[in-house]
């Protein structure tokens, strides 16, 4: 089996999490400026096999896409320019900042840490790819 990524997109920094090789766990990769997202990509897919990407697609509270839909959906459409061929699929990613701001809060970490917002993203990641992995499984 590859691995699968997922991707928390922001204007300054995405959030990568990646499977292991077997799809059991999810864990948080880094995270990267929009702008050196595809290079990232390449350099790392030269040594793990990857098998699709998942993308948080961020809407409002009644389901309704979310004032940065546009940002994610050319997110997207850069995604396949990229690496054709490779799916891509999107996830209702609402609550996963929170959750993983909470999550974060339970872990013992001292307070200057906890406030990384690249820490925030990798696990908001992580979220959306733990979500996914559960959602295919059923």
């Amino acid at each position: 089996m590859a691995r699968i990524i997922a991707f928390d997109y922001g204007t300054k920094r995405i959030g990568i999490a990646v499977t292991d090789p077997l799809q059991i766990i999810a864990t948080g990769l880094t995270t990267v400026h929009p702008k050196d997202v595809v290079e990232f990509l390449k350099k790392y897919m030269l040594t793990e096999e990857v098998e699709r990407f998942v993308v948080g697609e961020p809407r409002q509270m009644d389901g309704t896409p979310s004032q940065s839909a546009p940002h994610v959906k050319g997110f997207v459409t850069i995604l396949r320019k990229s690496f054709p061929g490779m799916p891509i699929e999107t996830i209702d990613e609402r609550f996963t900042s929170k959750m993983a701001s909470a999550a974060i809060a339970q872990s013992g970490l001292k307070k200057n840490e906890r406030q990384k917002k690249e820490l925030i993203d990798t696990v908001s990641a992580t979220i959306i790819l733990q979500s996914y992995m559960e959602k295919a499984r059923y």
